[in-house]
């Protein structure tokens, strides 16, 4: 299964740890940090990825819902017959951070996985990779 993860830029150094994890969990895992160069055309291999991917883990902070392309890549997911049903959003730090009226309401409808300790060198992956495996 080829994972797709959303998030922010600044949540960059995040994503590559959980990365790092899901990998480590036997998952594939799209990453721009292994996958993309210099001079390649990011927005065309982002699509590129997106429309090779099974599922999508969304990294969901502050920065990310009020990240337009995070809500593309979400919306993409949510369309997409290719994810079926595998979008998986991630509250990173606990939802009570999050404010509800941005986070689009269809995501809200979704079961959730915490990310509770995201300054981890290793976070805690298991929950997310047995919902991508749907073992949740």
């Amino acid at each position: 299964m080829q994972v797709f993860i959303s998030h922010s830029d600044s949540d960059s150094p995040l994503a590559a740890r959980v990365s790092r994890a899901l990998r480590k969990a036997g998952l594939q895992v799209w990453d721009p940090d292994l996958h993309l160069f210099p001079g390649d055309n990011w927005p065309a291999e982002v699509g590129r990825a997106l429309e090779e991917s099974d599922a999508m883990v969304v990294l969901l902070t502050p920065s990310s819902i009020s990240s337009p392309h995070v809500k593309a890549e979400m919306m993409y997911a949510l369309g997409s017959k290719s994810y079926r049903n595998r979008l998986i959003p991630v509250a990173v730090g606990g939802r009570e951070q999050l404010p509800k009226g941005e986070i689009p309401w269809i995501v809200r409808k979704l079961h959730w996985v915490d990310l509770p300790n995201p300054e981890s060198a290793d976070p805690e992956v298991k929950p997310i990779a047995a919902a991508l495996l749907g073992q949740a």
